[in-house]
């Protein structure tokens, strides 16, 4: 399954902004589908869409990207879909696992 959880020292707007850097402005076929935010108090809750077309499937791969600082450090889920080819079978090819990849790889020096 495509999917990664991990925590970041950066807040949750910060994380959002280097991964825009990264998965968006540093490719050119990134685009940011949608971001939603919520903030109560010092707590927040960012969920964005990110969508990717990937040559070697044809096919566009999403990822949805969960950051929330409701814990001691920011929490960064990132679960990836619809990276496969036909109807009925979940074979992606890679192209999943790649771009929730990309998502760990931007954010790596800020893990903790």
């Amino acid at each position: 399954m495509d999917v990664r959880e991990f925590y970041v020292s950066l807040s949750p707007k910060s994380a959002l902004g280097v991964l825009e850097e990264s998965l968006v402005r540093g490719t050119i076929s990134g685009a940011m589908v949608d971001v939603y935010e919520r903030i109560v108090g010092d707590k927040q809750v960012v969920v964005c869409v990110l969508e990717k077309y990937y040559m070697r499937t044809s096919n566009r791969a999403s990822v949805t990207i969960t950051i929330d600082n409701l814990e001691e450090n920011t929490k960064v889920h990132a679960a990836a879909s619809g990276g496969g080819a036909g109807a009925f079978l979940r074979f992606d090819w890679g192209a999943g696992d790649s771009f929730v990849t990309s998502v760990e790889r931007a954010l790596e020096t800020y893990m903790v």
